[in-house]
């Protein structure tokens, strides 16, 4: 059980990004496999933003491209997506006791974070440096 985060999807989704090929691999094996893995509906909102950001996305795709490769994605009967349950709040409260540091673009990976410790999902796949701060996650790079 693991958490894929948004720059996975994009290297998947980029042609022209470095790490394509072999997150776009991972991304199909995932997607066929029988054991469960996870996004957030932040993580899926980011992808969304930065595939169609003309900033930030190579060549930013309409936001109909984008949604259909998530809609894709969303297709794999082993993929769940994470949301707060009623014990959200107590988490959140938790995790940022254990870690006052969080702050400014670091509450964004803080939300996912508290999203997975509430479901009990510690693996996250991600290209991301950031959650090496949060010391109770597995973090995998997939690009490494």
């Amino acid at each position: 059980m693991f958490v894929v985060d948004t720059n996975v999807l994009l290297y998947a989704a980029d042609c022209d990004a470095a790490g394509h090929q072999k997150s776009r691999d991972l991304l199909r094996l995932w997607r066929d496999q029988a054991t469960a893995w996870h996004l957030t509906w932040g993580i899926v909102y980011e992808f969304v933003r930065v595939a169609t950001h003309p900033n930030v996305f190579r060549e930013p795709w309409p936001v109909s491209h984008a949604w259909r490769f998530i809609q894709a994605v969303l297709a794999s009967p082993s993929l769940g997506v994470l949301q707060e349950t009623e014990r959200h709040q107590q988490v959140a409260s938790e995790v940022f006791q254990q870690l006052p540091f969080i702050s400014g673009n670091l509450v964004f990976d803080a939300h996912t974070v508290v999203l997975m410790k509430e479901h009990g999902v510690r693996r996250i796949y991600t290209h991301d440096a950031d959650f090496h701060r949060f010391p109770f996650l597995e973090v995998i790079d997939p690009l490494q």
